[in-house]
């Protein structure tokens, strides 16, 4: 679970130090025009290091603290060893491709910026759903079904994402997430039929 806890360490210092210095906020942000026209393409991963404010960041690192937890017990109990490097991948790539939708719309627009992990941790949140649908996720200290909240959250970032009326990139939370079940179907096969098959047995696991 030291991975997760290295990353929410980077990523506070980092969005601390971003907070008093806006050169710094301003070089690593995503900027799909500044990507497009000089190939600064590792914007795509700094961006998740930064965030607009102390709430932004405190929800964000809340969530992966507990999600990214199980989800480093889950890789390493399948893949041994190399456990580490799934959940790494798993994290480091929701970043990037959640972003690409935001890329590819935005890349002709100068002033079009985002930022924060919200895509890396959506990627963490959705695998941990897939290989436990039935655990409950606390919302408004409401316990809640994974796989409930899940189809909640798609729909209403779906939503969101349409209207794009808040500043906030609901597309990147969407596709993150997609990307985290995507991902975990590909490295692990199994996960689809032992997902049905806790769905199906519902009753059970009440």
């Amino acid at each position: 679970m030291y991975i997760t806890y290295i990353i929410i360490g980077i990523t506070v210092v980092i969005s601390f130090l971003g907070y008093s210095n806006q050169s710094m906020m301003q070089n690593l942000i995503m900027n799909p025009y500044m990507i497009n026209r000089k190939q600064q393409y590792y914007r795509f991963i700094t961006s998740g290091f930064i965030h607009a404010d102390h709430m932004h960041l405190f929800f964000n690192m809340f969530s992966l603290y507990f999600f990214g937890r199980t989800m480093e017990y889950i890789f390493n109990m399948l893949f041994g060893a190399s456990g580490g490097y799934y959940f790494l991948a798993l994290y480091l790539l929701g970043v990037i491709v959640s972003d690409i939708p935001s890329y590819l719309k935005h890349r002709n627009h100068p002033q079009y910026n985002a930022l924060g992990a919200s895509g890396g941790v959506a990627s963490v949140i959705f695998a941990s759903i897939l290989f436990l649908p039935l655990q409950k996720i606390y919302i408004y200290f409401v316990p809640i079904p994974g796989v409930i909240a899940g189809v909640g959250y798609i729909l209403f970032s779906w939503y969101q994402g349409r209207k794009a009326n808040d500043n906030i990139n609901h597309d990147a939370h969407l596709y993150g997430a997609l990307f985290g079940l995507f991902f975990c179907v590909i490295i692990y096969p199994e996960v689809l039929p032992n997902f049905i098959e806790q769905i199906q047995n519902w009753q059970e696991y009440r």
